[in-house]
């Protein structure tokens, strides 16, 4: 079997979640964080957004210095979700490869040290997708703390049964 079998399926049905969590961030609310030394709205949003692009990151390079990276702040929910949707269809085009390409190893290097390194195969799956659910949670203790409702994940969410 090819890993993009099973990795494409995951990605989109993450995907597919995660939108609907940024679809229900509060337009006013964007610079609202629980915590001063939490994410704002705006950016926990923007962050989630751009996950695929690390799925393309990820594939199409062998290393990526953290040096130089700095967060792309969208300023809309909107801009978030054409973001997401976006990125996911690179995302998708760049996991199309045969699965010695997964084999490959990726590290990460900060300060010209190498701070992670393992096979691409592992970086997709204990880094990168799971950021998704990760931050989505995040997501979610931030819509219940605005009173806004909660959408269902992996089974029907408190605001969502019937």
């Amino acid at each position: 079997m090819e890993l993009q079998e099973l990795l494409i399926p995951e990605l989109k049905h993450e995907v597919a979640i995660t939108e609907k969590f940024l679809k229900r961030i509060p337009k006013d609310k964007l610079d609202w964080s629980p915590h001063e030394k939490s994410m704002t709205l705006k950016e926990l949003g923007s962050h989630l957004a751009e996950i695929p692009s690390w799925v393309i990151g990820t594939m199409v390079h062998d290393e990526m210095t953290m040096d130089k990276y700095v967060p792309q702040i969208k300023n809309t929910v909107d801009e978030m979700v054409k973001t997401l949707n976006a990125t996911t269809e690179e995302a998708i085009n760049s996991l199309k490869v045969p699965n010695e390409e997964y084999n490959k190893n990726w590290k990460m290097i900060q300060g010209g040290k190498t701070i992670m390194e393992m096979p691409k195969y592992q970086v997709l799956r204990a880094v990168v997708l799971n950021q998704l659910p990760h931050h989505r949670a995040q997501l979610g203790v931030y819509l219940r703390l605005l009173n806004q409702s909660v959408p269902a994940t992996y089974g029907p969410s408190a605001d969502e049964q019937q």
